[in-house]
């Protein structure tokens, strides 16, 4: 199986910061923005993101976990906090890739129960194969891929990357 390097460690730190200043600007009116990562990647990815907002701005980050199975998502869907929690506020709702969106349409969907003021989404990799009606708001990367490949990402440790396989 070849992999093809397609973001290393330098261009993830800076695809990162890019994407929380995005997000600082477009929720530079709010006291408190609640960032919520999907388990496990995207909460990797979101924990980034929040360390630089909290750099950048004087916002109060909220970082809340979601956690669903992504092979039967309407299952048993939770939050770290309870969902009453972000009623009324701004959510940024972060993974590490979008592929079809059906894992960020089923988080979509579990967030809309309750009355929120907006809610935007962040990847570090849209792969462009959408079966849902889902964008990414804030992404690191496009890519055009094949559905033979994959793309791995690794945001562990002081190495972090970004791979496509086939």
């Amino acid at each position: 199986m070849k992999k093809h390097l397609i973001l290393d460690h330098q261009a993830i730190t800076a695809r990162t910061r890019r994407i929380a200043f995005q997000i600082y600007e477009t929720n530079a009116d709010e006291k408190v923005l609640y960032i919520v990562g999907i388990a496990h990647k995207g909460m990797a990815f979101a924990q980034k993101i929040c360390t630089v907002l909290e750099e950048i701005s004087p916002l109060k980050i909220e970082l809340v976990t979601l956690s669903l199975d992504k092979k039967n998502p309407t299952q048993s869907i939770q939050t770290s906090i309870p969902l009453e929690n972000m009623e009324g506020h701004a959510i940024v709702l972060v993974d590490d890739v979008l592929y079809t969106g059906k894992t960020l349409v089923h988080a979509l969907a579990y967030l809309l129960q309750i009355s929120v003021k907006r809610i935007k989404t962040a990847v570090l990799v849209n792969r462009n194969h959408k079966q849902y009606p889902v964008k990414a708001d804030f992404k690191g990367i496009s890519l055009s891929t094949s559905l033979k490949e994959h793309v791995e990402v690794v945001l562990d440790g002081s190495q972090m990357t970004a791979h496509l396989s086939e």
